[in-house]
């Protein structure tokens, strides 16, 4: 017969199996990734479909993601595209990277939106949504409630700002834009690791960085834009820009998808350890950016469309009216170069014509 000293070390020795065995199991899916119910394990990918329910005025619509959870402990990595449905450079390059990713690739995870906006996209809208004319890139953090914009910026930042450690919001010149590439690197009080969002900058290799500086909350709420709501989430954040006028330059596309591999690199994601990427040629630092707004409505004629230096009260371009007659010559307000712009021709009053980084 067993002896009840026996029985009480099995026992003991079961539970502490069992304890084991649970604690494993939670250690397990602690490092799953689970995105609206949808859970992705240590290991694997998945291509799912964030569904944006109808509302009152506007339809349902939907917003593809693809997870990839690598085999190894990492930072998580959300990546988003085509917040503005003409930028087809930012939807052409997550295509064409997520192709060669795998789960064995990476250590940490990787969130991946694939094509944010996907009513602009399907409309061929630039800017705005087509349902309630609203920019999405202005709408975070959005409403669950609200119109279909607001609707789709909730769903992002719930479902994919809220999971990440570091956020890359992918942008090019839209339907009517102009644009020199550039990276915008989030700091000041209000920002998250300012040293590693600009150290990835540094490390995407284009050849103009701006430094935005967080200061206020009001600056951070203000007609909230996604990196914004990064800066909200206390996650680094950078703003990726290349491409032009709704462009597939191939170019751009390839210099997009260099940049995320060199960013996987700089955070410790590759599998095996990559060696650090080389630093591309010193790239020029600008402290922030000045918009040139216009008080008329009319055509506009830039005396420009490519990024370059400019002076203080150097005209821009002019603006006519419908029966060709000069009703405004636009002058740019401060020194700086000449970041992007409207490519022409329509304006409106109190647009932009054109945006100037600054020293």
């Amino acid at each position: 017969m067993i002896s009840n000293k026996i029985l009480a070390l099995l026992a003991k020795s079961l539970a502490i199996v069992v304890v084991y065995t649970i604690t494993s199991m939670e250690i397990q899916a602690a490092k799953a990734i689970e995105i609206a119910g949808t859970i992705v394990p240590k290991g694997s990918r998945k291509d799912l479909t964030l569904t944006i329910a109808a509302g009152k005025h506007s339809p349902a619509t939907i917003i593809p993601v693809t997870v990839i959870n690598g085999e190894n402990d990492g930072p998580v990595l959300a990546t988003v595209a085509g917040v503005h449905g003409y930028e087809y450079i930012s939807i052409l390059a997550t295509e064409n990277w997520t192709k060669s990713l795998t789960p064995q690739a990476i250590s940490g995870a990787l969130i991946i939106v694939r094509l944010a906006h996907v009513p602009a996209f399907e409309e061929r809208a630039i800017y705005v949504n087509p349902y309630d004319r609203k920019n999405l890139n202005r709408s975070f953090p959005g409403n669950i409630h609200g119109s279909q914009t607001e609707r789709i910026a909730h769903a992002i930042s719930t479902h994919v700002v809220a999971n990440a450690d570091f956020l890359i919001d992918l942008h090019s010149g839209d339907g009517a834009e102009w644009l020199a590439p550039f990276v915008g690197v989030y700091g000041g009080p209000l920002a998250s690791n300012y040293e590693q969002a600009l150290d990835v900058a540094n490390y995407f290799g284009f050849p103009n960085i701006i430094t935005y500086e967080m200061k206020t909350q009001h600056q951070v709420d203000t007609k909230r834009s996604l990196n914004r709501q990064g800066v909200a989430a206390n996650i680094p954040t950078v703003l990726v820009e290349i491409g032009e006028n709704g462009s597939k330059d191939a170019t751009h596309v390839e210099a997009v998808i260099e940049g995320l591999n060199n960013t996987l690199g700089r955070l410790g994601m590759l599998n095996p350890k990559a060696p650090a990427p080389k630093l591309a040629s010193q790239p020029n630092y600008f402290t922030d950016t000045t918009s040139v707004p216009v008080s008329v409505t009319g055509i506009w004629y830039p005396r420009f469309s490519v990024g370059r230096d400019v002076e203080k009260g150097e005209v821009l371009g002019e603006v006519r009216d419908y029966f060709g007659q000069v009703i405004a010559t636009i002058r740019s307000p401060a020194s700086g170069y000449a970041l992007y712009g409207l490519a022409g021709l329509p304006v409106k009053q109190g647009e932009s014509v054109m945006t100037i980084a600054l020293k």
